[in-house]
């Protein structure tokens, strides 16, 4: 390996990150105006495969940038070594990884509660609610902190949310992007909390060597509406996976803010979570 493209790759992957989430949550925003408010896509079920786990559990990068004639760059390899496979590791590599209110910028705060409860996941019940259960055997650990900017000079209350679930094999973290990619055409309105819902939601993925996802092996972002009350405002939810561990990121509008603020806490949000999570794995990029 050069250290000519080590050197490339981290000092333009971040900027990546932002461009392929910003231009996920573009071209669904095209798909959901006509057609009836649906999406064109996803045609398949299930996001892509194109990166076969290895005996340590950890990526292997052999998919390929298609068209054109370069390779895509080689994806992060995680030191098998440092990949968890027990609940108490999990969880330190949750909580290291996890966005605290001040990583989000100036301003956050936590919200009420400001963490989810201890060995427990997120999960879309059957009635299309949001609830917290305890941990499958498929999930080590799972961690949500959840931040906020109070109402204040004219502008709402903006919310926002970062989330690190450390699964037990690389099938089990394919699998949970695959069930977040077909969320919405079961349920297009899901209710997170008592006074809270979201709707209208289509989602897409982008495979590892797709478009600019040089860096993850797998991505979806699902957007739609955040209903609170009687105001609605935009909803950005983006999943990122790598290796055994999957990142989540979602931003509730508020009033003031314009879609591209919105797009900028997420993306970097995503970024940060992403090198965090490099930090704590070792291997190079």
């Amino acid at each position: 390996m050069g250290n000519s493209n080590t050197i490339a790759r981290k000092g333009t992957w971040p900027w990546r990150v932002a461009m392929s989430f910003a231009m996920g949550a573009v071209v669904l925003s095209g798909c959901g105006s006509g057609n009836g408010g649906k999406a064109a896509g996803p045609s398949r079920s299930a996001p892509s495969r194109s990166a076969t786990p290895s005996t340590a559990g950890t990526p292997s990068a052999t998919a390929s940038a298609s068209g054109g004639g370069g390779s895509t760059p080689a994806l992060f390899r995680a030191s098998p070594a440092k990949v968890p496979r027990t609940r108490g590791r999990a969880e330190t590599l949750a909580a290291a990884v996890t966005l605290k209110p001040q990583d989000w910028g100036a301003g956050f705060r936590a919200q009420l509660p400001g963490a989810s409860a201890p060995r427990t996941v997120a999960v879309l019940d059957e009635q299309c609610r949001w609830e917290r259960r305890p941990l499958p055997r498929s999930v080590l650990a799972s961690l949500s902190r959840y931040s906020e900017i109070p109402a204040a000079g004219g502008k709402g209350e903006l919310k926002v949310s970062a989330a690190v679930t450390v699964h037990a094999t690389v099938r089990d973290a394919d699998q949970r992007l695959a069930s977040t990619l077909e969320e919405p055409l079961r349920c297009r309105q899901q209710q997170v909390r008592t006074d809270e819902r979201i709707s209208g939601l289509i989602s897409t993925a982008t495979p590892y060597g797709q478009g600019n996802n040089t860096y993850a092996d797998d991505q979806v972002v699902e957007i739609g509406s955040y209903l609170s009350g009687n105001t609605q405002q935009i909803y950005r939810w983006y999943v990122t996976r790598l290796g055994t561990v999957t990142l989540a990121v979602s931003v509730k509008g508020a009033k003031g803010y314009s879609a591209a603020e919105l797009e900028q806490y997420a993306s970097h949000a995503s970024a940060s979570m992403l090198s965090r999570l490099e930090s704590e794995l070792g291997g190079d990029r």
